[in-house]
């Protein structure tokens, strides 16, 4: 699931990404489901078969479309900064458009896994049934006859009576089921590897992101009261000029918690009550890009 405070004000845009994701992780628990149900029966029914096919296209078609928006974030904050644009509402959008990006190859990796799997088990179906018809393969062997189109190629140079129907039938539906996997695994490897890169690129600012923000969040309840206490004293404070913040850190009188109105920046109060509440958005925890009173 998704942090709250990452998106506690978002625009339906990334809203809607949001619920995309959310929509693919279920989608993916159910591939899980499906593929369960296939193997514990030798010749599982078509209607499940056919509900895993259209999972899967379902899947495919909204990876693709969750991409193609995020992709289009992506190119409206480098256009912003080549502009040299800079504000707290743009990082707040690269922080939200991080995240997502994350959470997205997160979901695809774990059903690119649950694919893998499904492909592994079937491939032991195969291995079995084989050997109780009193043909061993070696792991090398197996693979070289699964990348054969031709399901009879697993029968050649068996003997017809030391095999049943019902292990052909099973042989043939494996064979066709892991056909099926690595179709899907090719068609969705592109989109995969483009978006593990460009996670891989955000990697150190979403480690740094998700520190500020879980340390922030450490201090939600404790700063309500030192909110009140500030405010107490906002008309002294608006008279007092901002103290040196790497000093005042040293002194460790602030008190950071969550900004109630921007995700990912945090907001500050002293504890002595001497300062108003102030804001600011870091790069680092001890480095403060600018900070502005409230009033």
């Amino acid at each position: 699931r998704f942090s709250k405070d990452t998106f506690c004000h978002c625009s339906p845009e990334v809203e809607e990404i949001r619920g995309f994701i959310e929509t693919l992780a279920e989608k993916v628990e159910e591939v899980k489901r499906k593929h369960s149900a296939i193997l514990a029966s030798p010749n599982p029914d078509e209607k499940t078969k056919a509900e895993l096919e259209d999972l899967m296209a379902d899947i495919k078609k909204l990876a693709n479309k969750i991409r193609s928006k995020l992709k289009s974030i992506q190119q409206t904050i480098e256009q912003e900064e080549g502009q040299n644009r800079s504000s707290a509402d743009l990082r707040i959008r690269k922080t939200q458009h991080s995240t997502l990006s994350r959470k997205f190859v997160e979901v695809m990796s774990e059903y690119n896994t649950t694919q893998s799997d499904y492909r592994e088990r079937c491939k032991g179906r195969i291995q079995r049934q084989l050997e109780i018809t009193g043909r061993n393969t070696t792991n090398e062997e197996l693979e070289s006859m699964l990348e054969s189109d031709n399901p009879a190629i697993f029968t050649s140079g068996i003997i017809m009576d030391n095999i049943t129907q019902q292990a052909m039938n099973e042989i043939e539906t494996r064979h066709n089921e892991i056909i099926k996997l690595e179709n899907s695994i090719r068609e969705l490897h592109d989109m995969f590897m483009d978006m593990a890169m460009l996670v891989e690129s955000q990697g150190e600012m979403i480690d740094r992101i998700e520190y500020n923000v879980d340390h922030s969040v450490d201090y939600v309840e404790r700063a309500v009261s030192d909110t009140k206490k500030a405010v107490k004293y906002q008309s002294k404070a608006r008279r007092v000029s901002v103290c040196d913040e790497r000093a005042c850190a040293a002194k460790r009188c602030f008190r950071s918690i969550a900004c109630p109105q921007w995700s990912g920046v945090l907001a500050v109060v002293c504890v002595h009550g001497c300062l108003p509440v102030v804001q600011f958005a870091c790069k680092a925890s001890e480095c403060w890009d600018w900070i502005e009173l409230w009033h």
